[in-house]
């Protein structure tokens, strides 16, 4: 006979769920009987961990083991799921907890996605990993690699394509609303950490008891732990807002670092891309240019404008789609006046018109297309979509294939700004064609002992 896979298993048990009981120790390791919950593993719950495990208890997962490299960061976390067993080292989570789990979550900083992804898919978990899903466009592919051998579900906290808004947007330019789409412009209000540093501070600081410093830094260079910006230092008021305070490194404020973070555009740019992607069917620009305010290698800009052009397709033209951060934002539509445009938001121009998000700005035309029926199917975010997937049902919208490209798309206009240099990217041997200096970033070094 031929031996059945966990999503074969699922979608076979599903058919008898509402008539029988199976336990989990009939079905064997690795398979979940209908009548029980998803069982998950959290890794780096301290930050954005905290609410995206709440919503994945409220979606309907069982969260039984938590790993983080600061108890004292994490303790909020702890006390809302007070029977999970606790680990620091997100390995021995996942050697001890074995047969007990069924899927993990991977909240840590950007410099560690990988090496928790890859350790949880070859352990065949089902995984959800915070956006975006690596930090380098070589680790997003071995992610990729890993998550098709598994055949595990997988999802990236990404802004929901099947949002009502995400889905209303889309009905309206496929009606025609503002006719042939030429350009999208998104923006955020972001970095709201410490960004544009020449350098590592010069100080140094005791590693706290409670965090686990060489395990934070992971396969990034070792570099000294520094806990707090001197009293003096301008720099955490640089950004548009600091919500990480004086912190340099963590927690928190990893994100303005190059060996750590991806800046803002990787932090909201898969965000405000997953849309158009999904909507235009886009896969990979031909060609992106940044400018930027002073860029430094060890951190990223106050703020940017990355500009991404994408091919013609079956459907539609060639359209550009440009990103704004650090305060920065386009030009305000005459059609608007005297209004301002939101801290964060998208916009789309078309031949015949613009909408803002999902408003159109011409209200002749929003009038004409206000009962543009609903034809396209909202789902119910993204924790329900990896609950569903992890069942066996359809795939959420974000899983590891579709948000490859939207990865790279932050990835790729990284090393535009890195450079300075426009970047023209062949996906296929996944190499830059025309900037060697952005080509030898696609491929970046681990150290302490760490591979893919």
């Amino acid at each position: 006979m031929k031996k059945l896979n966990r999503r074969q298993m699922l979608q076979t048990l599903s058919v008898a769920a509402a008539c029988t009981f199976v336990p989990r120790h009939v079905l064997g390791q690795g398979a979940v009987p209908p009548s029980e919950k998803i069982t998950v593993g959290g890794i780096g719950v301290g930050g954005i961990g905290h609410p995206q495990l709440r919503a994945a208890r409220d979606a309907g997962f069982q969260i039984v083991a938590l790993c983080d490299v600061d108890f004292k960061h994490a303790s909020k976390t702890f006390q809302d799921h007070p029977d999970a067993r606790q680990y620091r080292d997100f390995r021995e989570l996942l050697d001890k907890e074995g047969d007990k789990i069924d899927a993990v979550y991977c909240g840590t900083p950007d410099h560690t996605h990988a090496i928790v992804s890859l350790a949880a898919l070859r352990a065949k978990k089902h995984l959800c990993c915070v956006k975006p899903l690596t930090r380098t466009i070589e680790e997003c592919r071995a992610v990729a690699k890993a998550a098709k051998e598994a055949g595990t579900a997988t999802q990236v906290t990404m802004q929901p394509n099947t949002s009502e808004q995400a889905c209303r947007i889309m009905e309206l330019i496929y009606a025609g609303a503002i006719g042939n789409v030429k350009e999208v412009h998104a923006w955020s209000g972001r970095p709201v950490w410490p960004q544009g540093m020449v350098r590592y501070p010069g100080n140094t600081s005791p590693v706290p008891e409670n965090l686990d410093w060489d395990m934070w830094l992971g396969p990034a260079e070792k570099i000294p732990f520094v806990d707090k910006w001197a009293d003096d230092a301008q720099i955490p008021d640089m950004a548009c807002a600091n919500w990480g305070g004086k912190a340099v490194f963590h927690p928190f404020n990893f994100r303005g670092w190059t060996a750590f973070g991806t800046g803002s555009l990787g932090d909201m740019g898969c965000h405000r891309a997953n849309l158009p992607y999904r909507m235009f069917g886009w896969k990979y620009p031909t060609r992106i240019t940044a400018s930027s305010t002073r860029m430094h290698s060890v951190a990223y800009p106050l703020g940017c404008v990355v500009a991404y052009d994408y091919p013609a397709n079956e459907r539609f033209g060639e359209i550009r789609l440009v990103w704004y951060d650090g305060g920065l934002k386009p030009p305000v539509p005459k059609c608007m006046g005297s209004a301002v445009l939101p801290a964060e938001g998208v916009l789309y121009v078309g031949d015949r018109g613009a909408m803002l998000n999902d408003q159109i700005l011409d209200s002749e035309a929003a009038a004409k297309f206000a009962d543009t029926p609903k034809t396209i199917e909202r789902r119910g975010g993204v924790m329900p979509e990896w609950l569903e997937a992890c069942k066996g049902g359809q795939p959420a919208s974000a899983n590891f294939e579709y948000a490859v490209p939207v990865t790279e798309f932050v990835l790729l206009g990284n090393l535009a700004l890195l450079t300075g240099k426009p970047v023209e990217f062949d996906p296929v041997a996944m190499k830059v064609t025309n900037n060697p200096e952005a080509d030898a970033l696609v491929h970046q070094p681990y150290h302490n002992g760490w591979t893919l």
